[in-house]
């Protein structure tokens, strides 16, 4: 089973665990991608139904947990490519943080850009059931009129680039 970085108050690294032994004291680190088009569009991921958090939601186009051995920035780079299949990306460093509500974990935000249609995306059907682009002014509206739609921090993360 794979290990993930377990952290303290600092977001320094003291010990790793199996992702199946998490409890609500742990700490952990997520890496996650704002994803733009020429159209300004944003892509959005719904999560397989699989998933043990937040299964079926929307969220961010390619999110991860930080696995033993890995940074922030290895970690997205890694994540696209299983996710959606993207290689290549530039990679801007993006909002750095911690989640406060529900699970502990700290978060460090890239930013990319594409001119890669859904089309050319190779979807990992065991992490994403679907993604789409969509405008932020569209975004906005369906996490104001249907938020249990999404995950639980999205309405936070939307508030960070809009």
């Amino acid at each position: 089973m794979v290990k993930i970085a377990i952290v303290n108050e600092k977001d320094e690294i003291i010990r790793y665990k199996d992702r199946g032994t998490l409890n609500d004291d742990d700490i952990y680190r997520v890496s996650a991608l704002w994803l733009t088009n020429p159209k300004g569009e944003v892509l959005i991921a719904r999560r397989s139904y699989n998933k043990k958090n937040d299964p079926g939601k929307w969220g961010t186009a390619v999110a991860g947990t930080v696995d033993e051995g890995e940074d922030y920035y290895e970690n997205i780079v890694k994540e696209t490519e299983e996710e959606i299949g993207l290689t290549g990306l530039d990679f801007e460093k993006g909002p750095y943080g911690r989640n406060a509500k529900g699970k502990q974990f700290f978060y460090q935000w890239y930013i990319a850009h594409t001119d890669k249609d859904i089309e050319d995306m190779k979807i990992d059907e065991e992490e994403v059931e679907e993604v789409r682009w969509i405008t932020k002014e569209q975004l906005i509206k369906e996490i104001e009129k249907n938020p249990e739609e999404f995950i639980s921090s999205m309405d936070e993360w939307r508030d960070m680039f809009m």
